[in-house]
């Protein structure tokens, strides 16, 4: 792999109280008594009864590791490797990079802030605050995104007051406008996303991600498929994921150090 190569898809890879009062009994002389107003029945609204149907069938842990076999293409360059992700949820997101053999040629850290990348073919590291990400992918996307697409779960923050619920022969969309974006969710009958889909025309910006065969790990339902579409203006990037293990819950580390020897990359 070539040195802006491999940086380029480890960014990609690791490229959403209530007040009672009482009426206080009032006893005036020669005057009715005050009778409270009648107590307001609040109805459930349908949509975010929906919505939080949706967020029950999200995958919920503490951690997650996946082990996937990764085809990435890069404005054209393509690579095929392994990845071994590992996930400290809305902390940390941890990706051992290995090719031919199991030999590891990168790792990265992504947390909410930075992101980091030790390129040991040439012997360099990258170290950016999150935002570097923006090169190559729309500003909506943070790190709580970046981790609800590494397992299939649905991006929060498109699960607002604002999303659109749709449902029409066990067809099931959420769909909405969040400031400059447009975004469009499909789900099966089981609450779990298929289809997600970003677009700014006006900055030339689209995410397109598709999620297809579900597997079971314990309690939890999440693809093994996961396809990645990027695009930024000119940058194109497109990530294929297929998980061949995959668990929740299980202590792990996340080992990462630069060595002393390495220079920064240009």
């Amino acid at each position: 792999m070539k040195e802006n190569t491999l940086n380029k898809l480890l960014i990609v890879c690791c490229l959403l109280a209530l007040v009672s009062c009482k009426a206080r009994k009032q006893v005036i002389v020669n005057r009715d008594a005050v009778v409270p107003p009648a107590a307001v029945v609040k109805h459930p609204d349908p949509v975010n009864t929906e919505l939080n149907a949706v967020r029950t069938k999200q995958a919920s842990f503490n951690t997650f590791t996946g082990r996937a076999k990764a085809n990435l293409n890069i404005d054209g360059s393509t690579n095929d490797c392994t990845l071994n992700i590992r996930i400290n949820n809305n902390k940390e997101i941890w990706v051992s990079v290995t090719a031919l053999l199991g030999i590891e040629v990168a790792r990265a850290q992504i947390t909410p802030d930075s992101i980091q990348v030790i390129n040991r073919l040439q012997g360099v590291y990258l170290k950016k605050p999150f935002s570097f990400i923006y090169m190559y992918a729309n500003k909506h996307v943070n790190y709580a995104m970046l981790q609800a697409l590494l397992v299939g779960n649905a991006i929060p923050s498109l699960l607002n007051d604002s999303t659109k619920y749709d449902a029409a022969n066990n067809n099931i969309s959420l769909s909405g406008n969040l400031q400059d974006m447009i975004y469009k969710l499909a789900l099966g009958t089981d609450m779990k996303v298929t289809q997600t889909n970003l677009s700014n025309d006006s900055q030339g910006q689209s995410l397109q991600v598709s999620n297809n065969n579900f597997i079971v790990s314990g309690n939890q339902k999440v693809p093994s498929q996961i396809d990645i579409a990027s695009v930024a203006q000119n940058k194109k990037v497109q990530v294929n994921l297929h998980y061949v293990k995959v668990d929740f819950n299980q202590p792990q580390d996340y080992p990462f150090n630069i060595p002393t020897d390495y220079s920064p990359a240009n």
